[in-house]
């Protein structure tokens, strides 16, 4: 069996490495110090490695990173991931897209949707994502879901004018009908011009009082 691969740095004890455990927040990263520092305390370095939860083949890789980088080099790294879909340029146009609003002669559509969206971007740069991943951008790039009634693009602002003043003048009316309730006396249903007269009895199916007056 060959050896195994020699530890290189001697910054650290394994006293001093043991003691940099306590202010390390990743327990993989412990692990790993802890298994060193068995190593070099003479410990065999399959016992070291399973004693901290690792395969023997597993061991050299850490040492040759200690060895490279020192304590920083045993942390937990993550991979760069997935290349976004769209790129910055990419997000900046479709944001302008959305801003600008769609063309009804070329979109054939009066307000942006999220399905509509991910049709533009699918035809545009060939990605094709859910709408929930459009929905995901819009809120990326500080948009909201949230649009205004669609307006009609033939809509006559003459007409318009008139049904505004034709509602300005319900609000005076409801105004000047509120006005004459106030000059009501007491009685429900009564006013000047119409004084109280006899009171009805609505009684029974046919809501006629009895001829003798009984209840």
């Amino acid at each position: 069996m060959g050896t195994g691969v020699k530890i290189t740095r001697v910054e650290h004890t394994a006293a001093a490495l043991r003691a940099l455990c306590a202010r390390c927040t990743d327990g993989a990263q412990v692990r790993r110090i802890l298994a060193i520092a068995l190593v070099l305390e003479g410990r065999p370095r399959a016992e070291a490695a399973a004693l901290r939860g690792m395969d023997r083949q597993t061991l050299p890789d850490w040492v040759h990173r200690y060895n490279a980088e020192g304590i920083a080099g045993l942390k937990s790294r993550t991979g760069p991931g997935r290349e976004p879909y769209l790129s910055a340029a990419q997000k900046a146009e479709l944001r302008a897209l959305v801003i600008r609003g769609p063309d009804p002669q070329t979109h054939k559509v009066v307000r942006w949707r999220c399905i509509d969206l991910q049709a533009e971007v699918a035809r545009r740069w060939s990605v094709k994502v859910h709408e929930s991943t459009i929905g995901k951008w819009l809120d990326e790039l500080g948009l909201t879901r949230l649009q205004p009634r669609p307006v009609h693009p033939k809509r006559m602002p003459r007409r318009r004018r008139l049904l505004k003043k034709l509602c300005r003048s319900g609000r005076r009316g409801a105004r000047r009908y509120r006005a004459r309730r106030i000059d009501r006396n007491l009685v429900p249903g009564r006013s000047p011009r119409r004084p109280a007269g006899r009171p009805r009895l609505y009684l029974g199916a046919g809501r006629h009082a009895p001829a003798d007056g009984a209840r």
